[in-house]
C-alpha cells in the first residue's frame, strides 16, 4: 500500500487551535477503573442502519462497564463538520466523531486529537493495533509515530458489469469485459444506444462529480500528479493530463457521446436491470443495496465485477482511490474519559463482521479480510486486491476547492468541447492559487 504526501493546509487553524490544553502527546496509560463514573459523547453522521447496529454494541458496552454512560449523537452528513469545529471552538467537542479524513486531518495536527491507546482499545501495544490492520490504512491517522484514529470504514470502487447487456450487445461478458480505458471507450461505443442525441443505455459512465476519487488514477496511471512532492507546484506531468481530458472529451457529448453527468448517476439505475447501464463505478456496499431493491437480479448469475480500469500504456498500476472515516477522540478530554473512549471504540470495531453484514462497510482489518463473511460476498477478492494495490483519495482542507476545479475542467471539455489545452491551463491556474493561499 502506497502513502500518498499531501499538502495539509488549515483554513480552520485559528478555531481548532484556540484553547488548545495537550499537543497531543500521548499521556502515561491509566487503569481503566469500573467504579469511577464517566460520561461520553459521540457525535457522527446519520446513517439508520450503522445507528442500531452502534447503539446495540454501547448498550452491550454499558453492561460490562456500568460505571460509564454514553450519548450517542448523529447530524446530517453535510452539517457533522461545521458543528465540529464550532463545538471544538468553543471547547465542547465531543469526547469521540468521525467525519471523512479529509475534513478530519486538521484536528490531528493541531493536537485536537487523542492518539490511540493501544491498551485501552484491546491491544497488547501498538505494534499489534498497526499489525492488525491493512499494511497503509492507518497512514492517514499517523503523524509523527503516533496513530491517532481508527478505521470506522474504508472504501474503494470496482465496476460492476450486467452480462446481459454484453450478451444483447453481441459480446462475451467473460472474454470482453474492459480491463483497460481503451477497452472501456471501444466496449460503450457497441453498447451504448441513443434516440436521436439523447441516450437510451449507456456502456459505462464515470462517478460524478467524484473526481479525486474516480477520475484522477487515470492521470496517475500515466505519471501525472496533482500536486508535486513538496506541495508548492500544481498539476505536474502535462502529457498525462492532456491525455486524460481528452479522453473525456472524446466520451462525452462533444464527442462519441457515450455518457455525461447531466444523466442520472450510473450506479443508481444499474441496480434495477432495465437495460440503462451496463457498467458502473460502486462499493462492495452496492451488492447489499443491490439484494434488498432487487434480490432477483442479484441472484440471476447475470452481473459481475471487474477491476478498476488501466491505461494500456500505464506507468504504474493506480485503481480508484479510497476514502473513508476514521473515530478520533478529544484530547481535551480528561484522561478516565479517554481511556473510556478508546475502550469503548476498541469494542465496537472488533465486530467488523456485523458493521459488514448490518451496514455494508469496510473496516480494513486482516482479521475481515480473511473472514468467512468477507469472502463469502460475491467478488470481494476483487475490492480488496484494488484496495491492497491503492492509495487513499488526496486529503487536505483545500480538497474540496480542488475537486470543484477538476471538477470544471473535467466537464468543460465533456459538456463544452473545450479543447484539453485550454482547461489544463485553466486547472492550473486554480490549483496553484488554492496552494498559494495556504
Amino acid at each position: 500500500m502506497k502513502k500518498v504526501l499531501n499538502t495539509i493546509t488549515l483554513a480552520a487553524a485559528v478555531v481548532l487551535s484556540a484553547g488548545l490544553v495537550s499537543c497531543g502527546k500521548q499521556e502515561k496509560a491509566q487503569a481503566f477503573d469500573k467504579d469511577t463514573p464517566v460520561e461520553l459523547t459521540i457525535w457522527t453522521h446519520e446513517d439508520q442502519n450503522r445507528t442500531a447496529l452502534e447503539q446495540r454494541l454501547i448498550s452491550e458496552f454499558q453492561k460490562e462497564n456500568p460505571n460509564v454512560t454514553v450519548n450517542y449523537v448523529t447530524y446530517p452528513s453535510g452539517k457533522i463538520k461545521d458543528i465540529l469545529v464550532a463545538g471544538f471552538a468553543a471547547n465542547q467537542g465531543p469526547d469521540i466523531f468521525n467525519i471523512e479524513i479529509n475534513d478530519e486531518y486538521p484536528f490531528v495536527v493541531n493536537g485536537r486529537v487523542a492518539p490511540v491507546d493501544a491498551a485501552a482499545a484491546g491491544y497488547k501495544n501498538k505494534k499489534e493495533l498497526v499489525a492488525a490492520y491493512m499494511d497503509g490504512m492507518l497512514d492517514p491517522v499517523t503523524l509523527d509515530g503516533e496513530i491517532y484514529g481508527l478505521p470506522l470504514e474504508l472504501t474503494n470502487w470496482c465496476i460492476y458489469l450486467n452480462k446481459k447487456i454484453f450478451r444483447d450487445a453481441g459480446l462475451d461478458p467473460d472474454k470482453d469485459a474492459p480491463r483497460t480505458w481503451e477497452e472501456i471507450m471501444d466496449m460503450s461505443k457497441k453498447i451504448t444506444i441513443h434516440d436521436g442525441e439523447i441516450i437510451t443505455r449507456r456502456g459505462f459512465d464515470f462517478r460524478y462529480p467524484y473526481y479525486l476519487i474516480s477520475w484522477m488514477p487515470m492521470v496517475e496511471q500515466l505519471g501525472g500528479k496533482l500536486v508535486s512532492d513538496d506541495g508548492k507546484t500544481a498539476v505536474i506531468g502535462d502529457e498525462a493530463w492532456l491525455k486524460a481530458l481528452g479522453y473525456m472529451r472524446d466520451f462525452g457529448p462533444s464527442g462519441k457521446n457515450l455518457g455525461s453527468p447531466t444523466y442520472t448517476a450510473a450506479r443508481k439505475i444499474f441496480d434495477n436491470n432495465n437495460n440503462e447501464i451496463a457498467m458502473s463505478l460502486s462499493g462492495l456496499y452496492q451488492e447489499q443495496r443491490m439484494a434488498s431493491s432487487n434480490p432477483d437480479f442479484f441472484n440471476s448469475g447475470d452481473w459481475c465485477v471487474i477491476p478498476y480500469p488501466q491505461w494500456a500504456g500505464a506507468q504504474k498500476k493506480v485503481p480508484c482511490h479510497y476514502y473513508g472515516h476514521y473515530y478520533m477522540v478529544n484530547a481535551q478530554k480528561s484522561a478516565a474519559q479517554k481511556t473510556a473512549a478508546w475502550k469503548l471504540l476498541g469494542y465496537m470495531l472488533s465486530h467488523g463482521e456485523d458493521y459488514l453484514k448490518e451496514v455494508a462497510i469496510v473496516q480494513p482489518t486482516k482479521a475481515l479480510m480473511e473472514s468467512d463473511t468477507f469472502k463469502n460476498m460475491p467478488y470481494s477478492d476483487v475490492f480488496r486486491s484494488d484496495l491492497e494495490a491503492g492509495e487513499i483519495v488526496y486529503y487536505a482542507e483545500n480538497s474540496p476547492k480542488i475537486d470543484s476545479l477538476l471538477k470544471s475542467a473535467v466537464e468543460s471539455v465533456m459538456l463544452s468541447g473545450a479543447a484539453p489545452e485550454a482547461a489544463l491551463a485553466e486547472l492550473r491556474k486554480g490549483v496553484q492559487a488554492v496552494l498559494d493561499e495556504d
